[in-house]
Order: C-alpha cells, then structure tokens, then sequence
C-alpha cells in the first residue's frame, strides 16, 4: 500500500472512531457540567477530566457550567449545542432525570448518548450548627406540627434529597404536597444557605457536606442508606423509624447523533480514566462508591430508574 493511501486510511479510520485508542491522539474533551460550581455534578465532572488527562486520554478538558432546572438547562445546551460531536460529554445522574419529571423541559436525555455510571452515594440531611433543633425526631415532631415552618433546603425540584424530604413526609403521616422546600441551582448555593441557617434542614450527597461536618459547622442527624455508611457515626432514616431509602447515582452522556463506534471509543476512555491514581484518589477524598456500567446495559438502567423514580414521586405527591 502506498504511504499516502494508508494515510489516509488510517485519517479515515479515525474519524470513524474505529482505530484503536493506543493509535489515536488523545481528544480535547468538552466537559458540559449542568449545575453551578460547587456541586456534586461540578466535582465528578472536573475529577472524570483530571482522569481522562492523568490516563493519557484527553489531551485537554474545558468545563462548561450551566446550573439550573435539575440540569435541564446544561442538558438543552449540550443536545443542541453539541450535536455529531465525538469529544462532548455532559456529567449527569438521578437528580436530572426526577427533574425532567417535575419540570418536563422540551429536551430528554433520550435525545443525547449514554456512555457510563460512575458512582453512587447516598444523601445526608443536616442541621446548621446553631440549630433549635438537635435530632431528626425533633425535626419530625416540629414538622407534625407545622409543615411549612421546616425548611428544606437542597438541590433542584426532583433532586433525590426533594425526593427523600417527601417520602420522609409521607412516611410520618404528612401530606408531602404540604412540604416546605427550597431549591438551590448548585451545591455551594445550598451550603451557604445552611452555613447561614437560612434553612432548617439541608440534604445533599454525603461528599458534599464532609468537610462542615468533620469541622462541627453541619451536624448530620440521618442518611438515606440501608445500612449505616463505612466510617460514618450517622444513624440511617430506617433506624429513626423512618422507612426512607433512596442513592443518588452520577453518570455521563456523550452527544446526539454520534456512531456507535464513536460511543464505543468513548466508553474505552472513561473506563480506562476510571482505573486511574487521579480517579482513585477522587473516589477516596470524596467518599464515593464505584457503580460501574456503561453503553447499552447503562441506557437500560437509566429508563428502568426514570420508572421507578416516577413511580416514588406519584406515590409521594410530587407529580
């Protein structure tokens, strides 16, 4: 074969996505983050590109954050902005899809590609450190009381921890319609809100909260776990008496309209990000948990939970 002929060959192979990873420059990976900085999303996407640069695979990631709508803003962005494009990515996990089923954006994620579940971390609720109130049992009784004088605060509508306040609710005999909540576009957002008591009780994923709780500022009165979490003196909402459990999941998606070989290549970067010392290292500063599943059987998982999680909020006056 001539060497211009295998050239291009091998450009045209490339540009299928088909040629072996080892073979292909690394991408200059666009990382959409559909929340504010601060948050959860904000964090697994910014420590996935540290991966994807510390395995070899990207060779850059520019972050874009577009907070707001339970991540229907960043997901509209990312559809129609990012359309055939091999080196997109867009964070996203259960937060978004409870609030495409409280908001109903005119985007879907059907309309994007999914390419893998990375982790899986159960919420924490907390009480400012200067709180009235020292127990959930207290906040329960306040809430039996007056619905409307507790305040939650968190992310989204139709975040897990606006789920997990609902059925928390519905579990102690208050109608969950009745429920107090307010909504925060980021993490960092709701962590001044309960740093500065403007809320009763805040709710997040268990990373987000660490720090306040480790230095006395947040005082963390139940998890939303089975059982209690490895290293965690916290007592679980099911020990309280409160029949609540509910994780909060976090994944990627890759771009409408790209190849399967494309999707495929995608995927082979991820995995191999995640078996990095960058990964590793993020999974243990932030108390994740790896919850690994990618392409086909990933997409399955997702529209099984969008069934589920519509299922939980009908049941709890949400929807």
């Amino acid at each position: 074969m001539r060497r211009d002929t295998f050239l291009k060959s091998l450009a045209a192979l490339a540009a299928a996505g088909s040629l072996p990873l080892s073979a292909q420059a690394a991408a200059a990976v666009k990382m959409m983050l559909p929340a504010n900085p601060g948050g959860g999303w904000d964090t697994t996407g910014r420590a996935l590109g540290k991966a994807l640069q510390d395995a070899g695979q990207a060779s850059s990631v520019t972050y874009d954050n577009k907070g707001g709508a339970a991540g229907a803003i960043g997901l509209a962005q990312f559809v129609n902005g990012s359309k055939g494009d091999p080196n997109a990515m867009m964070v996203m996990g259960a937060v978004m899809l409870g609030g495409i089923i409280t908001g109903k954006p005119p985007v879907n994620l059907s309309q994007a590609t999914p390419l893998a579940r990375l982790t899986s971390e159960y919420n924490v609720f907390v009480l400012p450190a200067n709180s009235p109130y020292k127990s959930m049992a207290e906040v329960v009784a306040q809430l039996k009381k007056d619905p409307g004088s507790i305040k939650w605060g968190g992310g989204s509508r139709g975040s897990t921890e606006h789920i997990a306040a609902a059925m928390i609710a519905r579990e102690v005999g208050v109608d969950p319609s009745k429920i107090n909540y307010v909504a925060f576009r980021g993490g960092g957002e709701a962590i001044s809100a309960i740093l500065g008591g403007n809320v009763t009780v805040g709710g997040s994923g268990f990373s987000e909260f660490a720090e306040y709780i480790a230095t006395g500022k947040m005082k963390p009165i139940g998890v939303t776990s089975g059982q209690r979490l490895k290293g965690v003196d916290v007592p679980t909402l099911k020990e309280q008496g409160i029949n609540v459990e509910i994780g909060n999941w976090r994944g990627v998606y890759g771009a409408p309209g790209i190849s399967k070989a494309q999707r495929d290549a995608l995927v082979a970067m991820i995995e191999k990000a995640t078996k990095s010392k960058a990964w590793a290292e993020a999974l243990q500063k932030n108390d994740w948990t790896p919850a690994w599943l990618a392409g086909d059987a990933f997409g399955e998982f997702v529209d099984q939970e969008f069934a589920s999680l519509r299922a939980t909020m009908v049941k709890s006056g949400m929807v």
